[in-house]
């Protein structure tokens, strides 16, 4: 389930081309004003698309696909996957790790009743593989056919996905998601009992849980009354709560022990339930833990919204529901600093994980200094609203042109002339290698590329 869902706001935006493409340099991010040429397909994990006005996927997040990080021994976010996937056992529980990152616009948006004008379909938010194919969003993409196929009463789903996003150290284009569901069928009546007694089955912890809020409230976290009952949704949550917390015990628990100065620790782990909102859930909440020194929330969950099982074919199918990001678990198991170390090649930082010591510690092998430069360019005329650039745009092509050589991208500025009333930007891009020190020769070399693909690409006047 999409559960941590973004709130970006929908802009038209010029978007750099593909290489795969034939085509002027610039379109329109909306698809609306088409440029000719001919067109290639595009390659994407061995299978071939047919491409149009849409299309918006660079080289490399195609090189990026065939990696499945979540699936490479000893690797800490398949290490993160497996440590979750061993508190949801078969059979009541079935894995899906291996779902193709190619989808429908159906299955990506319309499946889940995203609306027509909702900022995840934007060009500027979504990777395009055509007008109707994406590479998937969340692995919600995979929800439906998963509650159709009804092989199990419980099912997780890991897979890769694909969000065009900020640069630093938290978010990466590429990234792996888990989502899983517990459903209990209602055909011959009530389940309360059958929920509680699977409830009876889970093991307790030692955990500080606070929940101060009732399961429901009729307006911050309701019921859904025509379906369900309020005995019902209390077994279900309480079920969904204890499941999550014994993952993120679990978790907490390991990550405590590898670090020398948590490991001695007496005091008792601390975890909250926060009431949210998410479009497929009702009751929802967030789950969040007092880790040095902060509250960090790590996922989002509720009760399924009976539109989504019901649309499946399972109408009397009722349960939970959560969504939570591999790579922000893993930082917080291994201590990993930087979301791109989890991309690395470099065996300095891959043989520091084993599979048969899942608590390994991440050891930095190298400091590199950072190597700030600045950028600052007036909008093109036709754009002088600051409509037509998104800030997403800006990042994509910083990554085009300078890789994983940028741990950052920080908009410093925004200036509108006051007679003219042209747009200004300004931005600081943060050169730093993992793997080594950029000389500054080298920074100026892919700061200049940067600044001359602007112009080209974007059409912007360099200040």
């Amino acid at each position: 389930m999409r559960l941590l869902a973004t709130g970006r706001a929908v802009r038209a935006a010029w978007t750099p081309c593909s290489s795969s493409l034939k085509t002027q340099t610039l379109r329109h991010c909306n698809g609306r004003r088409l440029s000719t040429g001919a067109r290639l397909p595009l390659s994407v994990d061995g299978v071939s698309y047919p491409t149009d006005a849409w299309t918006n996927v660079p080289p490399s997040i195609i090189s990026a696909v065939p990696r499945r990080l979540h699936l490479q021994p000893d690797h800490p976010i398949a290490l993160t996957r497996q440590i979750i996937e061993a508190h949801f056992p078969a059979p009541a529980y079935r894995a899906y790790n291996d779902l193709p990152p190619v989808v429908s616009v159906g299955q990506n948006f319309d499946s889940l009743g995203f609306p027509a004008d909702h900022p995840g379909r934007s060009r500027s938010d979504t990777y395009y593989v055509n007008e109707s194919t994406v590479l998937r969003t969340h692995t919600s993409a995979h929800q439906a056919d998963v509650f159709r196929e009804n092989a199990s009463p419980g099912f997780l789903i890991s897979a890769d996905v694909y969000r065009r996003d900020a640069i630093d150290r938290s978010h990466y284009p590429v990234f792996h998601q888990m989502e899983g569901a517990r459903m209990w069928d209602t055909s011959a009546g009530d389940v309360t009992d059958a929920v509680r007694a699977d409830l009876a089955a889970l093991p307790a912890h030692d955990m500080v849980v606070e929940d101060p809020n009732p399961t429901t409230h009729p307006t911050r976290n309701p019921l859904q009354a025509q379906h369900h009952t309020l005995e019902e949704i209390e077994a279900i949550s309480a079920h969904l709560k204890r499941s999550l917390e014994l993952v993120i015990g679990d978790i907490l628990t390991r990550a405590r022990m590898a670090l020398p100065s948590q490991a001695c620790s007496a005091s008792p782990l601390r975890v909250r339930w926060v009431e949210a909102y998410f479009p497929f859930t009702s009751p929802s909440w967030e789950l969040e833990v007092f880790w040095n020194g902060a509250w960090l929330e790590l996922l989002g969950c509720g009760v399924v919204s009976q539109n989504i099982p019901a649309a499946a074919g399972l109408p009397k199918h009722h349960g939970w529901a959560f969504g939570l990001g591999l790579e922000r678990i893993a930082m917080l198991l291994f201590s990993i600093p930087d979301i791109r170390l989890f991309w690395s090649r470099d065996a300095r930082f891959l043989s520091q994980f084993r599979a048969s010591d899942p608590t390994a510690v991440f050891v930095p092998f190298s400091r590199h200094p950072a190597c700030y430069k600045d950028v600052a360019f007036w909008l093109p005329p036709r754009s002088a609203d600051g409509a037509g650039v998104h800030e997403n745009d800006v990042m994509e092509l910083v990554r085009e042109t300078a890789g994983d050589a940028v741990e950052s991208v920080e908009r410093l500025d925004a200036f509108a002339h006051p007679k003219t009333g042209r747009r200004s930007l300004c931005y600081r891009v943060n050169y730093r290698s993992l793997e080594r020190t950029l000389t500054n020769t080298e920074a100026n070399a892919l700061h200049e590329s940067l600044r001359q693909a602007l112009v080209d690409r974007m059409g912007v006047e360099l200040r």
